[in-house]
């Protein structure tokens, strides 16, 4: 079956050249009296009476709907063509489907699945019809009002209220076909070493075929760095992948993974019969360290100051799905054109696509899963199982530099009294480290720290002198972590030991810039001229650079999103200061990292350079 070529695969680090999207327009209906399943409407092409635009969802404009009441219930209709040469299958993909999805081929039901944020796929070879168009339906249930369903920021009540947003309901990532032979390969798993100057590469075969092998081809620009073939016994292969020679002969700098120099090593797994080759998948990996060491964050051995910001990767036209592929590109190159080094991603598992930009033009990634709004046994087990699936998904992007299973105690609210929710938040700490060593653990985003590996505050003081007082020494950080409770929270609880976590401020500023008083708005601190806006933002992030214990900061937030007009871009992304005067800020060396300088080290063109402008940002 043709493929559709694409400027980006779905699923960047497993990406099949022949792929065929299937967004675009679907047949939709409502099932708001439930009664879908019993009337079985997977085999009722008449129910469909409305039309929806695919990934968006059916509350965004950009479906065509735009309809944001609440309708638990919705269905999605589709036809495409498929013709299978003998000893071929059929992959069909789901990048997420907010929230618990049924899928349905030609009246077979082939897949299910719960989790709002991760991705499943379904081998329907079997369900499809010799002849004719196939028939693919989805079915997605997303209760506006289960508060123990990991929802992040969708609102629960009718309209959007103070710091949450419009639901996001149904399909709202791609979803594609691939054809395959029996034996393919499933998974790709890329565990940089750079102690060990190797990488670790573990793939998942669909068979354990006989006389199989893998060759992998990685590529730094040009250059070969290794083609090597392995055999393949069983459903799994790990291999550690020397790169000593390659690196002896280059600049390490040239090969390791950073935001000033964010190289990739462009990888073509083969897998083969013989000479018959049975699968072919492009994928990528970064050689790059991570680390907390008496308090710092260190990265690739040396230590890092975190200048990130909020990112709540939401759009006014199609809510928690990105309007195109451009603009996923175009919201990375923003967080750099600003002149910050990272983004913390608030309260949603971000689409592939965003984190392959963050990967290919060096922002550094802060990880977080969506919260549920109350805790119950049956509340930790599907936070627990969603978490996995996105660990597993994002294990492999350098660019993710931390994993945050929880913020300011949502869906834990009894935390500082509740052995119960203590011990999920310890469970998924550890949980999320046996997984993934290689990255720094938060425990609970915000306060009331019980386990993790940096301290992060929540602190939206409105002037510098308060945050100089409460973070400017060594011993204003102790006494500030054990006596002063922003926002009534405590920030470390008595059962979190004091190692040499680093220390950072992870929510700040949140300045509102409201030129005009009638329009509505939510921040932490007004402004009405632009004057005073960029002389705020100054003293504030310049009090939090000054403090000598502190290892980053995250100001929130990057873009405006409905009553949240604390962004430094408005919702369509207007800046709303001159960036390079913004980024003339965040270069200011932190009293943190005593090594950086970089005010005077600017270019000609105002970039710092541990912020270098890619080509990719002016086009």
């Amino acid at each position: 079956m043709p493929g559709v070529e694409l400027p980006l695969h779905p699923r960047p680090q497993l990406a099949r050249d022949q792929w065929v999207d299937l967004l675009g327009a679907w047949g939709f209906a409502y099932d708001d009296h439930r009664c879908g399943l019993d009337q079985e409407w997977q085999n009722q092409p008449d129910v469909f009476d409305r039309t929806i635009v695919v990934p968006f969802p059916p509350e965004s404009p950009a479906s065509g709907i735009g309809d944001t009441a609440f309708h638990p219930v919705v269905w999605y209709r589709r036809t495409f063509a498929a013709s299978l040469a003998e000893s071929w299958r059929l992959l069909l993909h789901f990048g997420a489907v907010d929230y618990r999805a049924s899928v349905w081929v030609n009246g077979q039901l082939v897949a299910t699945h719960e989790g709002g944020h991760t991705p499943f796929s379904a081998d329907i070879t079997a369900a499809l019809c010799e002849d004719g168009d196939q028939v693919l339906v989805v079915r997605a249930e997303d209760d506006p009002s289960d508060l123990g369903q990991p929802r992040g920021k969708q609102d629960w009540l009718p309209e959007p209220h103070q710091i949450w947003y419009h639901r996001t309901t149904g399909i709202w990532q791609p979803v594609w076909l691939e054809t395959v032979l029996r034996a393919h390969i499933v998974d790709v798993r890329w565990t940089p070493d750079v102690p060990g100057r190797k990488l670790g590469l573990a793939v998942a075969f669909s068979v354990a075929g006989d006389a199989l092998c893998l060759r992998a081809t990685l590529r730094l620009g040009d250059r070969i760095l290794v083609d090597d073939m392995y055999s393949v016994h069983g459903l799994a292969l790990q291999r550690d992948i020397t790169l000593e020679r390659a690196i002896a002969s280059l600049d390490s700098d040239l090969i390791l993974w950073s935001p000033e120099q964010p190289s990739l090593i462009d990888v073509t797994l083969t897998l083969l019969q013989g000479d018959r080759v049975l699968d072919v998948v492009r994928s990528y990996a970064g050689l790059r360290s991570v680390s907390i060491a008496a308090g710092r964050f260190l990265l690739n051995g040396r230590p890092r100051f975190l200048r990130m910001i909020l990112e709540q990767g939401y759009w006014p036209e199609s809510h928690l799905a990105a309007p195109s592929d451009d603009a996923i590109r175009r919201e990375v190159a923003l967080i750099r054109e600003a002149g910050f080094n990272g983004v913390r991603i608030h309260q949603k598992v971000e689409d592939p696509r965003f984190l392959y930009w963050c990967d290919r033009l060096g922002v550094l990634v802060w990880a977080e899963m969506p919260a549920a709004y109350l805790f119950s046994p049956a509340v930790a087990v599907r936070t627990v199982k969603e978490w996995i699936e996105a660990l597993h998904r994002d294990y492999s992007h350098p660019s993710i530099v931390a994993w945050v299973p929880f913020n300011e105690s949502w869906g834990v609210p009894e935390l500082p009294q509740s052995a119960a929710q203590q011990q999920l938040v310890r469970t998924l700490y550890h949980l999320t480290k046996a997984l993934d060593s290689t990255r720094p653990v938060i425990g609970n985003d915000g306060w009331e720290h019980v386990v993790g590996d940096i301290i992060t505050v929540h602190d939206y003081s409105f002037d510098s002198s308060t945050l100089r007082a409460r973070y400017g020494t060594s011993e204003a950080v102790e006494r500030t972590l054990h006596q002063i409770q922003p926002h009534a929270h405590a920030i470390v609880l008595d059962a979190q030991s004091r190692r040499d976590q680093a220390i950072m401020v992870t929510e700040y500023g949140g300045i509102s810039y409201r030129p005009d008083p009638a329009v509505p708005w939510y921040g932490y601190g007004t402004i009405a001229d632009q004057d005073t806006y960029l002389a705020k933002y100054r003293e504030l992030t310049e009090a939090l650079l000054d403090c000598p214990s502190i290892a980053g900061f995250c100001y929130t937030q990057l873009t405006d999103t409905l009553q949240e007009t604390n962004g430094l871009f408005t919702e369509d992304r207007t800046p709303k200061l001159d960036l390079a005067l913004v980024r003339a800020v965040n270069a200011r060396p932190s009293l943190a990292v005593p090594g950086e300088v970089m005010a005077h080290m600017q270019d000609v063109r105002g970039e710092v350079p541990w912020m270098p402008v890619s080509p990719m940002l002016s086009s």
